[in-house]
């Protein structure tokens, strides 16, 4: 049977796979430290009260109609006045498009932006960019990125490739790494983005950028978050945010979430959305647009699930740095924001007790599931090549008894090595 080009061509999820593995081993009986799914469980990590009364209330009260395509407009100015109020930069609603979370909004950008054949760039790892650029036929213009870069791409690695470029795409706080830029980092990549657009006729198409911030609230201890718009006012023109309700309350699966950027862009992003249907549920809608004005409760949940959060990180990366410093071939970045931390095993090399050679990063990650139980995410489903050896660890299932329980697994499944 002949499909499209596309569905032929494109590559399934090597997270839902992996999920897939997961999810047999648990089956046959086997003890998973699952820590791949960058998701919460509700029973950790609940939805604010006060926005679960909201949607009981928006539902008894009718709210279940189509909403309009924009998103409600209470909504709209909703969120215009608690991006403004938090990050100091200012959107009408006219500004903002409303829809199902990240994902339909993302795909809606780079249909209202990319032809075929255009330039994307993108730092390696990261969250899904390979996939939407092959969906709208885009050139690849990957930055492969190191450790000592916090797995960010760098002015310096950006500004050679920008001529002719025609989106750039951004996350801070970044998925799969749980790193932020710093300020003067993303001052210079906006720096060199405003440069290359002056340097444009006015019939050019100008260089776009793709800011995905969805993580923007879950930052830890003195790191600090940034955005393009408020470092360099200019950019608002070609400046598209992807953020939402999905991480910052723990509601991924409430399915609301919404892009800030200039009028003509959002338009054309809510007729591509139009055809699609991707809205977010009207009632949802309702009570997230009464609830982001009620400041105090948004900080009293935030500073709980945060310290929640944060502790499970910490714990987790103190556990690796001991296994370093014990000698064991494991490394971690000091967690900075998100619900994720980095992490490394370098074990390529090494045999296990059954004299088996571990050859490559796929047959390692088979090891440490096996023999420690712990599922995490290779950064080579993010991008990254093959051969790297880091990998995602998510906290939003981490339950804090199984830490020090998962840690000791890890070490047997290390010592157990030769």
């Amino acid at each position: 049977m002949h499909l499209s080009h596309l569905s032929e061509s494109l590559k399934g999820s090597e997270i839902v796979r992996l999920g897939n593995e997961i999810k047999d081993k648990i089956r046959a009986g086997r003890r998973i430290y699952n820590f791949t799914i960058g998701d919460f469980d509700s029973g950790i990590f609940p939805i604010p009260d006060a926005l679960e009364k909201a949607i009981h209330e928006a539902y008894k009260e009718g709210f279940t109609t189509y909403p309009p395509a924009e998103g409600i407009l209470e909504l709209r100015e909703s969120v215009g006045q608690f991006i403004s109020a938090r990050e100091g930069i200012h959107y009408s609603p006219g500004e903002i498009l409303i829809a199902s979370g990240g994902r339909p909004l993302i795909y809606a950008l780079f249909r209202a932006i990319v032809d075929k054949g255009e330039k994307v760039i993108y730092g390696v790892p990261s969250w899904n960019n390979n996939h939407y650029v092959h969906f709208v036929e885009g050139e690849h213009v990957q930055i492969e990125t190191t450790p000592d870069q916090q797995f960010l791409p760098t002015a310096a690695q950006i500004k050679p490739l920008l001529k002719n470029a025609t989106l750039l795409a951004l996350c801070s706080p970044q998925n799969p790494t749980g790193t932020v830029f710093s300020k003067a980092e993303l001052q210079s990549i906006c720096d060199a983005v405003v440069e290359e657009n002056l340097r444009r006729g006015p019939d050019q198409k100008k260089l776009f950028i793709m800011y995905d911030q969805m993580y923007w609230t879950l930052t830890y201890g003195n790191t600090e978050h940034y955005n393009p718009v408020s470092l360099r006012p200019e950019l608002k023109e070609t400046t598209i945010f992807i953020d939402g309700i999905s991480k910052v309350f723990a509601a991924t699966g409430l399915r609301v979430g919404w892009a800030l950027g200039p009028s003509t862009v959002i338009a054309k992003m809510k007729a591509i959305l139009s055809h699609m249907g991707a809205w977010a549920p009207m009632a949802e809608q309702r009570a997230t647009a009464l609830f982001l004005l009620q400041k105090e409760k948004v900080d009293h949940y935030l500073f709980h699930f945060k310290a929640e959060l944060e502790e499970r990180l910490n714990l987790i990366y103190k556990g690796f740095m001991e296994l370093r410093e014990s000698g064991f071939a494991v490394d971690a970045v000091a967690p900075q924001a998100a619900i994720y931390l980095t992490i490394r095993f370098g074990l390529v090399g090494k045999s296990t007790e059954e004299g088996k050679r571990l050859s490559n990063q796929e047959e390692v990650t088979s090891y440490i599931l096996d023999k420690a139980g712990l599922a995490v995410v290779p950064f080579s489903s993010f991008g990254a090549g093959k051969q790297s050896d880091w990998y995602r660890l998510s906290v939003g299932t981490c339950k804090k008894e199984e830490i020090p329980e998962m840690l000791g697994a890890v070490r047997k499944a290390l010592e157990a090595l030769h």
